[in-house]
């Protein structure tokens, strides 16, 4: 007879996992602040560097589904690793791309590649698999906080990278770790490009982390309710809650990656500091360890659906008010700690729910799928934000649009049934 085996600590996992979550997302929040520096340094227009990150989400978006099948079927670990190496060399090869088609290849298709494998999709995977369903929600709030420390932490020391780190000692640095001759690597350069380097090794941080989340091997019997992926996967996207919440999570992925990207610049053009923009996107970090949280620790008491329906509503108000009023660096403080709260704060309800309907045996899997429209929501609220501003010289069409999107998305969330999926029981043998 096959025991199953002892899930990991939950301590374990979510430490391991927290962490991992810190380091991947809070790399990926500061990449708004390059903007400006890459397009100057290299004469681009905002297009190719928005083009650049919405190919990073869309490949983050498609990586994802099959990320979350090799997690499901050969572990977490692997995968990870995969991943954090995959960071790594993104990293690198953005600091030393001369083209928009380089840029694309490494900023865009490498790092969407990587954070498939090192953000949510795979880390909820474990946490399902190994925390029982009366704390699942919380536990996902608390990795999910994770994310919005990392970029509490991350944002102000990738500013102060870009502005103090020299391209020398960064490359005389990657090349003592790496064990390889520097020399023919020291070029002339900019402070973003040293800080793409720095940043490169912090992601190599995933592997060691990687390992607290090495699950034990699992028996290969098969419980009655077991499912192929064909299976799965018919089920889900014939189950209309699924579609619902794969549709609202669309609008999610738009307005947080707009404003994530397009803000920093969006705030210099109207005439504020620099460092106006770097401190907002810190509150909103700060701010989001509070609001996904509480997210989580929430779904456990209320029914999600109407969570999810309120966090949309409030950001859509948010938004509205921001463009109200007159700009200042206080106006920006408020709506960046109030978008904070409800910036990662659907991430905890959603997978929750998507665990909660179809169980934790293709959560990966189904956690990637609902994150795919997550990206192609961010695909295009980064792009037309590039794309829009060089047409218009205006984001305005784009925050109107993100407004509009918000109300939707508030309103189709609220017919999403949360009651575990009724399934034939099979006959007995």
């Amino acid at each position: 007879m096959n025991t199953p085996a002892a899930p990991l600590s939950i301590k374990q996992v979510l430490l391991c996992g927290a962490l991992i979550v810190t380091l991947s997302m809070g790399i990926r929040h500061g990449f708004g602040l390059w903007l400006q520096p890459i397009t100057l340094d290299r004469g681009w227009t905002r297009e190719t560097f928005a083009f650049a990150l919405a190919v990073q989400n869309i490949a983050w978006g498609l990586a994802g589904p099959f990320a979350g099948m090799l997690a499901d079927r050969f572990g977490a670990f692997k995968v990870i690793v995969v991943g954090g190496l995959l960071y790594a060399l993104g990293l690198v090869l953005m600091a030393l791309s001369t083209s928009g088609l380089a840029f694309t290849g490494s900023a865009g298709l490498l790092i969407g590649m990587a954070q498939s494998g090192t953000t949510y999709a795979v880390i909820y995977g474990v946490i399902a698999r190994n925390v029982a369903p009366e704390r699942r929600s919380w536990a996902m709030g608390v990795a999910a906080a994770a994310g919005s420390f990392g970029q509490f932490l991350m944002v102000p020391v990738e500013n102060w990278l870009i502005s103090q780190v020299t391209w020398q000692d960064a490359l005389f640095a990657l090349g003592r770790w790496l064990s390889v001759p520097v020399e023919n690597w020291l070029i002339a350069g900019a402070g973003w490009q040293s800080a793409l380097l720095v940043l490169a090794l912090s992601a190599l941080l995933i592997l060691p982390l990687a390992f607290g989340l090495r699950e034990p091997a699992r028996s290969g019997a098969h419980n009655a309710h077991s499912q192929s992926v064909g299976q799965a996967l018919r089920e889900a996207f014939g189950y209309r809650s699924f579609q619902l919440l794969m549709a609202g999570y669309f609008v999610c992925g738009f307005q947080v990656v707009f404003i994530g990207v397009h803000m920093p610049s969006y705030l210099k053009d109207q005439g504020l500091s620099p460092q106006v923009a770097t401190y907002a996107l810190a509150l909103i970090g700060l701010f989001n360890v509070f609001g996904t949280y509480a997210a989580g620790s929430l779904g456990q008491r209320f029914p999600k659906r109407y969570l999810l329906s309120g966090i949309y509503a409030l950001r859509s108000v948010a938004i509205v008010t921001f463009l109200s009023v007159p700009l200042s660096p206080k106006s920006v403080y408020v709506f960046s700690a109030v978008m904070g709260l409800l910036w990662l704060s659907t991430v905890p309800p959603t997978n929750a729910v998507v665990a909660q309907i179809f169980g934790v045996q293709h959560m990966s899997m189904l956690g990637g799928f609902v994150f795919f429209s997550h990206q192609i929501g961010s695909f295009l609220g980064v792009w037309l934000g590039g794309k829009l501003y060089d047409a218009s010289g205006s984001y305005d069409i784009v925050w109107w649009l993100a407004v509009a999107l918000g109300v939707m998305a508030a309103l189709i969330n609220l017919p999403v049934r949360e009651q575990a999926i009724a399934r034939p029981v099979p006959a007995a043998a």
